[in-house]
């Protein structure tokens, strides 16, 4: 009984793997010193690949199925041994198997903001984020590529180089686009399609497939959200001046409703509008790198009269004017329609 023991020891008859996990990419049949029986069965499952290794050399690859060994089946490694075709016996040879399963929603990103030169806003920094989809493809190059001789080999191990590759390339292809960020952060799908092109050959170099590559997001840092904020709030709003006069036109129908409001906002019109032009101006000096200040206008000299401006309407007397049009419609005299026709007038005199 003892002797039936050791020789169920020595010799291996069955060859297979149930892939325990749904990480590992590569996984070496734990053969020790033990010998493969001759006729033994070798199974292959859906999404597996095995590949036979005699002394450091790939000897046959098998697709899913089941298979009985024998020189009819393993004819390179027959080759390699220079077997006799009737010579049965055991062999031993590393044996491996490869998971080709569609490895899905796996993360990439920019772990730290990337620096490129964008034709809009000169030296940004960027980052970006999705996610892609990959599986095995040859067993072959990748055992020589990538995971040799070692017993297990995980997508843990595989995906840290796979995502510097990804990361790696995104500087290259901004350069090579041309694109402004805000053009690019509008077309991400088309975006994801020229990364998924660049990175392809690179990912057929360690026998895989890219399946599929999607940008989620292209976004700036934090500090510079902020900056790009307040240009695009400065294009919404355009002229300060005209802003801060339609706020206040809006106010007066309101303000007209309560007792005294007329003439409440009469003092804070005309010092509104002229802060509302100041701030507008400032702040589109601002917002344009390089640009020197204003200068202060020249005093006048004796010899250089400065001409009289037409004088102003003044805030208090359109605010008087448009209380005693407004009591006026209260009293069906006027019309709405009059008293916004009158009131735009008004209004436009103080531009």
């Amino acid at each position: 009984m003892a002797l039936m023991d050791f020789i169920k020891k020595q010799f291996i008859d069955i060859i297979h793997w149930t892939e325990e996990d749904g990480e590992t990419v590569a996984w070496r049949f734990p053969m020790a010193d033990f010998e493969i029986q001759y006729g033994a069965s070798l199974t292959v499952r859906e999404s597996q690949m095995a590949v036979f290794v005699n002394e450091g050399q790939v000897a046959d690859v098998f697709g899913p199925g089941m298979y009985k060994l024998s020189t009819q089946t393993l004819p390179v490694l027959t080759y390699l041994k220079n077997w006799d075709k009737l010579f049965e016996s055991p062999f031993k040879s590393d044996v491996y198997f490869f998971s080709t399963r569609q490895r899905l929603d796996r993360k990439w990103g920019t772990p730290n903001p990337i620096t490129i030169r964008d034709k809009e806003f000169g030296a940004v920094r960027l980052r970006a984020f999705g996610i892609y989809s990959y599986h095995l493809v040859d067993p072959k190059l990748f055992h020589s590529t990538i995971s040799g001789t070692v017993e297990r080999y995980t997508t843990e191990q595989l995906e840290s180089q796979l995502r510097n590759t990804v990361v790696g390339h995104i500087a290259d292809l901004f350069g090579e686009s041309g694109i402004s960020f805000l053009d690019m952060a509008a077309n991400q799908e088309e975006f994801g399609k020229a990364l998924r092109e660049k990175i392809t050959p690179l990912f057929q170099g360690y026998g895989l497939a890219l399946d599929s590559l999607v940008v989620q997001n292209i976004s700036l840092p934090e500090e510079l959200e902020k900056v790009l904020d307040t240009r695009i709030g400065m294009n919404v709003i355009g002229d300060m001046g005209r802003y801060t006069q339609y706020q206040v036109a809006n106010s007066i129908p309101l303000a007209a409703q309560n007792e005294g409001g007329m003439a409440g906002i009469g003092a804070g019109l005309g010092a509104g509008m002229t802060m509302g032009q100041a701030m507008g101006q400032a702040m589109m000096n601002a917002m344009q790198p390089g640009a020197a200040p204003a200068a202060a206008p020249a005093a006048a000299t004796p010899a250089q009269p400065v001409p009289a401006a037409a004088a102003p309407v003044s805030a208090d007397e359109v605010v008087a004017t448009l209380e005693k049009l407004h009591a006026l419609v209260g009293k069906g005299i006027l019309s709405q329609a009059e008293f916004d026709a009158k009131k735009a007038e008004l209004l436009q005199k103080l531009s």
